[in-house]
C-alpha cells in the first residue's frame, strides 16, 4: 500500500503541476453549473432540488473523463518514462492502482467544489438531503467506473488522442445502451433478455437509480465491479506492452 502511494502521490501532483487540472476543474464547474441552471429549467419547475443538476452528470463525464484519462498511460508510453516507471520496486497492480485513484480523488475535487450548487438549492428552498447525498454517491461511482475504463483503453496506445477517442465512444456506449430511447428503437422481435441485459449492463441504468437516492446493493456493485474489470484489463494491458 505505501509504494501505491508513492505513485499516488506523485500523480496527483502531476494534475496540479500543469495548467490542464484548473482547465479541467473550470469546465467541469461550468459545465454543472449551465446543465443545472439553464438546461435544467431550476427557476421555471418551481422546485428546489438538484435532479437536473445530477441528471446531466453522465454527459459531462463523457465530455470531460477522455480527457482525464488519455494521458495516464499514453504519455508514459510516447516519452519513455513507462520504462523508468516500471523499473521501481512496485508491481503492476500498484502502478495501476495508484494511478487511477489519483484521477478518482481529483475528479473527487472537482465534484466536491460544486458543493456550492447545493447550498444555494438549500437557500432557495427545502431540498431532500437524503436525495442529494445519493446521488453524489451514485456520480463519485460512475466517474470512477469511466476513469478505470478510460485508463485502460490509454494503456493501449502511445498516441492520446486515439486513446481520449477511445474512452469517448466506449463510455458512450457504456451510458446509451440502457438509455430508453434508444431500448425504444430496438426491434418488437427482440428477446425480453436481451434488452434487459443491455439495461444492467448500462452505466446510465444504475446511475440514475442511485440518483433517485435509491441506494441499491446491485448498483453499487456494478460500478465496483466495473472499476476491478477495467483496473485487472488494465494491468494486464500494461503487462503485454511491456513485454513486447
Amino acid at each position: 500500500m505505501s509504494r501505491t502511494l508513492v505513485i499516488f502521490r506523485r500523480e496527483l501532483s502531476g494534475y496540479f503541476s500543469t495548467p490542464v487540472a484548473y482547465v479541467f476543474l473550470v469546465v467541469f464547474l461550468i459545465l454543472s453549473g449551465v446543465f443545472c441552471w439553464h438546461f435544467g429549467s431550476f427557476y421555471t419547475n418551481d422546485r428546489a432540488d438538484l435532479s437536473a443538476f445530477f441528471f446531466y452528470h453522465p454527459i459531462v463525464y463523457l465530455a470531460l473523463i477522455p480527457a482525464l484519462t488519455m494521458r495516464l498511460w499514453s504519455e508514459e508510453r510516447r516519452s519513455g518514462t513507462i520504462e523508468s516507471l516500471l523499473t521501481l520496486p512496485v508491481s503492476m497492480g500498484e502502478a495501476v492502482l495508484g494511478k487511477f485513484l489519483a484521477a478518482w480523488v481529483f475528479t473527487a475535487v472537482a465534484l466536491a467544489l460544486t458543493i456550492t450548487e447545493w447550498i444555494t438549492v438549500s437557500y432557495l428552498g427545502d431540498p431532500d438531503h437524503g436525495v442529494i447525498v445519493a446521488a453524489y454517491v451514485g456520480s463519485f461511482l460512475m466517474a470512477g467506473g469511466f476513469l478505470a475504463v478510460g485508463s485502460c483503453l490509454s494503456a493501449l496506445t502511445k498516441n492520446q488522442v486515439i486513446a481520449f477517442v477511445l474512452s469517448l465512444i466506449t463510455i458512450l456506449v457504456l451510458i446509451m445502451s440502457g438509455y430508453p430511447m434508444v431500448l425504444d428503437v430496438l426491434p418488437d422481435w427482440t428477446p425480453t433478455i436481451v434488452v434487459d441485459a443491455l439495461r444492467s449492463l448500462s452505466s446510465w441504468t444504475h446511475y440514475q437509480q442511485i440518483a433517485r437516492g435509491v441506494l441499491d446493493l446491485r448498483d453499487i456493485l456494478y460500478f465496483v465491479s466495473l472499476i476491478a474489470v477495467a483496473l485487472f484489463a488494465n494491468a494486464i494491458v500494461v503487462d503485454l506492452k511491456k513485454a513486447a
